[in-house]
């Protein structure tokens, strides 16, 4: 069995597991994590990844909130969908079933969102699931528009020539092939610091390299044509940025473009050193800035202030 991380070597059991249906059909395999009337918090991977990325996340949320983790569509244990299902509506689709799986009429959660898991947010800003579910929102190491124009896994120039090549390798059909040390090289340079540790870097390359590869390239041509700057104007709710300073997938130009734009932003956390798997890479700062929006936002809805509020009625009665 592989290294999972932090060392671990089995992934965090899940309370329970349910399966939402999206808006076509897709079936979307979710997990539950922590008591089930606990402050909730939402989990969206990125692009390649699966839930197991959020492992450091659960491991430490779970033991006090309620963690809702999901495998986006051909990510995990969430099947491929059928042709035509690659869209970052279909993206949107899938967050709104989360939620109405998940989470009571007017409960409300802090959603994060890791690169394609941010960039699903920002598609779904306007939806009237999101606008119910969503108390305050995480967007980590994430962008609205331009990726392949601006990535600098390729160390050429910036322009048209960069742009295209990126955008050929976003969407290109090789296998990926098995994880080994050249591998792991590779995928530390193009998606993580330098100063990353083996077993997280691992970690990560054990987790990319499992991802389907019609799911990694049909997601990777949505993402080379994406366009979510409307989505980012959308997001109402409380948005804290996260991104990492080494970032070559998607560079702090990005979170700094939508930290700007936000409508009510809560400011941009930049992570020196750090490259683009800043939940895995820099674990403690995206867990703590989870539990920081927690208490702000969503606090006011715990176990312990319901069963007060039960105790209070109890004694009128």
């Amino acid at each position: 069995m592989s290294r999972l991380l932090h060392r671990d070597t089995v992934p965090p059991v899940p309370a329970a597991e349910l399966t939402a249906r999206s808006a076509d059909g897709s079936r979307i395999h979710v997990e539950l994590h922590g008591p089930e009337d606990a402050p909730a918090v939402v989990l969206a991977h990125g692009w390649t990844c699966n839930t197991r990325f959020w492992d450091a996340q659960i491991r430490d949320l779970a033991a006090d909130h309620r963690v809702i983790a999901y495998d986006q569509r051909g990510h995990g244990l969430t099947p491929e969908p059928a042709p035509g299902g690659y869209s970052t509506n279909a993206l949107a689709d899938d967050l709104e079933a989360v939620l109405a799986a998940t989470l009571a009429p007017g409960r409300r959660a802090v959603l994060a969102g890791h690169s394609m898991g941010g960039m699903t947010v920002m598609a779904a800003a306007a939806r009237p699931g999101l606008r119910e579910h969503a108390a305050a929102v995480l967007l980590c190491s994430t962008g609205s528009t331009r990726l392949a124009a601006e990535a600098r896994v390729l160390p050429l120039r910036a322009g048209a020539l960069r742009t295209r090549i990126t955008t050929a390798v976003l969407g290109a059909k090789a296998p990926l092939g098995p994880v080994n040390p050249v591998s792991r090289k590779i995928l530390k340079y193009a998606t993580m610091g330098a100063g990353s540790a083996p077993d997280r870097v691992d970690a990560c390359a054990r987790i990319v390299h499992s991802c389907p590869r019609r799911a990694r390239v049909e997601w990777g041509h949505v993402l080379a044509e994406l366009d979510l700057a409307a989505g980012v104007r959308e997001l109402r709710v409380p948005t804290a940025v996260i991104a990492g300073t080494d970032d070559r997938l998607t560079p702090p130009v990005h979170a700094r473009a939508i930290a700007a734009a936000l409508p009510v932003g809560l400011g941009l956390t930049e992570l020196a050193g750090m490259g683009h798997m800043t939940p895995v890479e820099a674990p403690e700062a995206v867990t703590a800035k989870i539990r920081e929006l927690v208490t702000r936002y969503v606090a006011t809805g715990t176990a312990a202030e319901r069963k007060a509020g039960t105790a209070e009625k109890e004694d009128v009665a």
